[in-house]
């Protein structure tokens, strides 16, 4: 199936990288997730998300992890909480995700591109 992206639709996704600082368990959620706080630098800021993470990843190995995340998409509401981002990652059989990230420790909100 093609489903060919023109460059300026795939310019409009904007992709940055991020540091976790804290991790909750999402309780409320409908699967096992998480709750994050991510640091996007000065430009974007600090963004929250809730991610179905909890198969590969404890919170310590999250916590101060450089992650990618989409940052412009709506707000979106999931249970009692507002998620502001998405993470991006390789999803694979039974939904195990494996988070994309930069080889090496970088400035947080540099844009992916």
């Amino acid at each position: 199936m093609e489903n060919n992206l023109t460059w300026q639709e795939f310019e409009r996704v904007s992709m940055h990288v991020g540091t976790i600082v804290e991790v909750n368990d999402f309780l409320e959620a409908r699967k096992s997730a998480y709750q994050l706080t991510i640091d996007f630098g000065e430009t974007i800021g600090i963004r929250k998300t809730s991610a179905q993470i909890t198969k590969r990843y404890s919170k310590a190995d999250l916590l101060q992890r450089q992650i990618v995340a989409v940052v412009n998409f709506p707000k979106k509401q999931i249970a009692n909480f507002m998620s502001e981002c998405l993470l991006l990652g390789a999803v694979g059989e039974e939904e195990d995700v494996v988070l994309l990230a930069p080889d090496f420790k970088i400035e947080n909100g540099l844009r992916i591109g």
